[in-house]
C-alpha cells in the first residue's frame, strides 16, 4: 500500500475524546515505550522518564481532527484511535531532537508559569539496568536516528506491517518514512528474534523505575539560599524556576564540586615505583598519570559526578557493578586531555570509575566497572576513549612492550603500537558490534622487574578494562591435560583463536574478565572428511558466574573460518576447574552426502550413549554414526571410575 502523507484528506479523521481516554489507558505502557527509545539518546534516562510519560498522557486529540494513516472504516476505529495515540506520540517524541537542550520538560509551556506533568522533585528515576543483550541492543538503538529507534519499535515490537509504519512516521512529521524502515530493518540482525523480549524488559520500560535521590548536599544550600532571600514571593518564584534554570545556566565547573568528605586533596596516590617491590601487582599499585592530574577544579567535579551524578551525566556499569558513591577517598590512576575531552580514571579497590567531561555536543559520562581481584594480566590496560572505531588504552606501568594484532590473522606479525610517557597509547581499531571482518587485540609484554618473558593477549569487549584471552590445548598422548590455561601468544593458541575470534561478539558488554579457548577432543570424521577439533571458551564473568560455548573446528582451507557453534549455557560451571568434564554433539554431512551425528567427551569420557533419532553406545570418547538429517537426540557420557564414574549430560542439551 502507498503511503499517504499527512496532508492527504484521508489523514484526517476525528476521534472521540472518551474512545481515546480508554485507548490510552490501554496502551499507556506501549505509548511510554515509544517515546522512550524514540526520545534523544543523549538526554539522562531521568529527562527521558519523564519525558515520555509527558508525552503520551498528553496524546489525547483535542478538537481539531488528528491525522490517522489511510481511510478507515467503522470496525477499523479502535485500530484508528491507537493509530492517532501513535502518531501524537511520535510528534512530540521526534521534535525533541529538534528544541533548544533543556527545552523540552524543563521549561514551563507558554502562557504559564506552572511546569509541564509529570514533574519529580527532590528524586531521579530511571529503568531497571538489565544484561549484556538489553545493553548491546541500546548501544545499537542509539547510535541511529530518532526515526528509525521509532520503525524499529513500531514493527519489532508493536507488530505494525512495514507499510503501516511508513505512513505512521509520515504522519508524524517524517520526511521518507520508508527509508527510515528500510534502516530499522538493519538492526533486526542485532537483536534477532529476541528484540521484542528484550524491548519489553526492564531496561527498556519507562513504567518500571527505580529512584534515588538527587544531590542532597547542593539541594541543601539553595534551599538555605533561598530563605536568605527574604521574601516569601521571591521564595516561591524561585522554587518553580530556580532549579532547573541553574542547571541550565550555569556551566558544570561552577556547579560541580566534590561532596563532603570526598576531596581532590584527599585522593590516594601510588608510589611511581611500588609496582615493582609490591606482591600485588593489580590497579592498587598505579601511580596517577597524565597532564591534568593537580587539576583541582576537575577532580572535584570528577568526585561529585561519581557520588550524585547529575541530570546531565550518562552512567553506565557493566552487570554486576554497583553504582553508589565510593566509601571512601579512592585512588587516582589518570587525569588528563584524551581526543579533546577531559578523562579522569579512579579505582576505589573494587570498581574502576571513567569520568569523562561532557562539551558542546555531547553529556559527560561516567562509566563503573568491576576490578575486584585483578591481576597483573587483567589490571594490564583501561580504556580511555573511543571514537569512530577506535579506542586509545591507558597501559599499566608494568607493561614493557605493546603490540597490536588480528586474531583473524594468526599469520601475520603483531605491530608496534606507540604508548606515550604517560602511559596513553595511540588511537587502535577496535572490533564492530556487527560483522566478523576483523578482530583486533592487544598483545602486551610485562617488565623483567615483575616476571620474565611473560607475554599475553587482551580483547576490548566493550567494557572498561578488556578480556584477557588465553588457551587450553589437547592433552598430549600419554600426559596430563595442562592444570592451567596458557597465554594466547602461541602459533597454536592464535591458530585456535582465528577459528573462535567471532564468538567473542555473544560476550560483548557482559562484564567478562577472561575467555579461554580449551581443545577438549579431537576426532577424524568419517568418508574421508578430515580432522576435526573440539573446543570449549568459557567466559568468566567479573562477578563469579560463567557462560560456554561449544565449537567445533571443521576442516577448512581458510585459517579464520568460524568454527561452528554448537552449544550454549549460561552460568555454568563447565569447563572451568569446577567443570572439568564435557560432551557435546552435532550433525555434520560427510563429504559424500551423508548425515552423521558427531559427538566427543573430554579426557576422563569412557563411553558415549545416543538416543532418540539415533540409538547407540560407543565405548570411547568419541563417536561418528549415521543418522537422519533431523530428528531430536539425546546424547550422555559415563565418566571413568577414577572421574566418580557419573553420568554427564551435553552442554548443548537436545539434538
Amino acid at each position: 500500500m502507498p503511503a499517504l502523507r499527512s496532508g492527504h484528506p484521508a489523514f484526517r479523521t476525528r476521534i472521540a475524546t472518551d474512545r481515546a481516554e480508554a485507548a490510552l489507558v490501554a496502551q499507556y505502557t506501549a505509548l511510554v515505550r515509544l517515546a522512550y527509545l524514540t526520545l534523544p539518546a543523549t538526554l539522562s534516562r531521568h529527562r527521558r522518564v519523564l519525558l515520555s510519560h509527558g508525552a503520551a498522557q498528553r496524546a489525547l486529540p483535542g478538537a481539531r481532527a488528528t491525522p490517522v494513516p489511510g481511510p478507515r472504516t467503522a470496525p477499523d476505529a479502535e485500530a484508528a484511535t491507537e493509530d492517532a495515540l501513535r502518531v501524537r506520540v511520535l510528534r512530540a517524541a521526534l521534535s525533541a531532537a529538534h528544541r533548544p537542550a533543556g527545552w523540552p520538560g524543563v521549561l514551563p509551556p507558554p502562557r504559564t508559569l506552572l511546569p509541564r506533568l509529570p514533574v519529580v522533585w527532590g528524586l531521579r528515576v530511571f529503568p531497571r539496568a538489565g544484561g549484556p543483550e538489553e545493553i548491546a541492543l541500546g548501544q545499537a538503538l542509539a547510535d541511529v536516528p530518532a526515526p528509525q529507534r521509532a520503525a524499529f519499535v513500531l514493527r519489532r515490537v508493536d507488530g505494525l506491517p512495514d507499510e503501516r509504519a511508513v505512513a505512521l512516521l509520515e504522519a508524524a512529521g517524517v520526511a521518507d518514512g520508508a527509508a527510515c524502515v528500510r534502516r530499522a530493518a538493519k538492526l533486526d540482525a542485532i537483536a534477532a528474534t529476541a528484540a521484542e523480549a528484550l524491548l519489553q524488559s526492564h531496561e527498556f520500560d519507562a513504567c518500571s523505575v527505580q529512584t534515588r535521590p538527587t544531590d542532597l548536599v547542593r539541594r541543601g544550600r539553595r534551599r538555605r539560599a533561598a530563605w536568605g532571600a527574604g521574601a516569601v514571593a521571591v521564595v516561591a518564584l524561585t522554587a518553580l524556576i530556580v532549579p532547573h534554570a541553574a542547571d541550565r545556566d550555569e556551566p558544570p565547573a561552577a556547579r560541580a564540586s566534590a561532596p563532603r568528605g570526598l576531596s581532590a586533596d584527599r585522593l590516594v596516590h601510588a608510589d611511581p615505583q611500588q609496582w615493582a617491590d609490591s606482591y600485588r601487582v593489580d590497579f592498587t599499585v598505579w601511580p596517577a598519570r597524565g597532564a591534568r592530574k593537580d587539576d583541582k577544579d576537575l577532580l572535584s567535579r570528577a568526585l561529585a559526578a561519581w557520588a550524585a551524578p547529575a541530570d546531565d551525566v550518562r552512567v553506565s556499569a557493566t552487570p554486576g557493578t554497583p553504582v553508589d558513591a565510593p566509601p571512601r577517598t579512592p585512588q587516582l590512576l589518570f587525569a588528563g586531555d584524551v581526543d579533546g575531552r577531559a578523562v579522569v580514571l579512579f579505582n576505589d579497590g573494587e570498581r574502576l570509575a571513567r569520568y569523562t567531561e561532557g562539551d558542546g555536543d555531547t553529556p559527560a559520562a561516567l562509566d563503573l566497572a568491576r576490578v575486584d581481584d585483578a591481576d597483573v594480566t587483567t589490571a594490564a590496560t583501561v580504556v580511555l576513549a573511543r571514537s569512530r572505531g577506535t579506542a586509545r588504552y591507558l597501559t599499566a606501568p608494568w607493561v614493557a612492550e605493546s603490540t597490536t594484532r588480528d586474531l583473524l590473522r594468526p599469520d601475520t606479525p603483531a605491530r608496534p603500537l606507540h604508548v606515550s610517557a604517560d602511559g596513553v597509547t595511540d588511537a587502535v581499531p577496535v572490533a564492530g558490534a556487527t560483522g566478523c571482518s576483523r578482530r583486533p587485540v592487544l598483545q602486551l609484554r610485562s617488565s623483567s622487574r615483575i616476571v620474565e618473558h611473560h607475554a599475553f593477549v587482551v580483547a576490548d569487549l566493550g567494557g572498561l578494562s578488556p578480556v584477557h584471552l588465553t588457551y587450553t590445548p589437547l592433552p598430549g598422548h600419554g600426559t596430563p591435560p595442562p592444570r592451567q590455561p596458557r597465554e594466547a601468544t602461541s602459533s597454536q593458541a592464535l591458530l585456535a583463536w582465528a577459528r573462535g575470534a567471532c564468538e567473542l561478539d555473544s560476550w560483548r558488554g557482559g562484564g567478562v574478565r577472561a575467555v579461554n579457548a580449551w581443545d577438549y577432543a579431537e576426532q577424524e570424521l568419517p568418508e574421508g572428511g578430515g580432522h576435526a577439533v573440539w573446543t570449549c571458551a568459557r567466559a568468566s564473568t567479573w562477578r563469579g558466574p560463567g557462560d560456554v560455548a561449544l565449537l567445533l573446528r571443521l576442516p577448512t582451507t581458510s585459517l579464520a573460518s568460524p568454527a561452528r557453534l554448537v552449544g550454549q549455557a549460561r552460568n555454568t560451571a563447565a569447563c572451568s576447574r569446577f567443570g572439568q568434564h564435557v560432551v557435546a554433539s552435532a550433525r555434520w554431512k560427510s563429504p559424500q552426502g551423508h548425515w552423521y551425528l558427531v559427538a566427543a567427551g573430554s579426557r576422563a569420557v569412557v563411553r558415549l550413549t545416543a538416543s532418540g533419532a539415533v540409538d547407540t553406545v560407543r565405548p570411547s570418547r568419541t563417536l561418528a554414526v549415521r543418522a537422519p538429517e533431523h530428528g531430536t537426540v539425546h546424547v550422555t557420557a559415563r565418566l571413568s571410575a577414577e572421574a566418580g564414574g557419573e553420568q554427564l549430560s551435553e552442554v548443548a542439551g537436545q539434538r
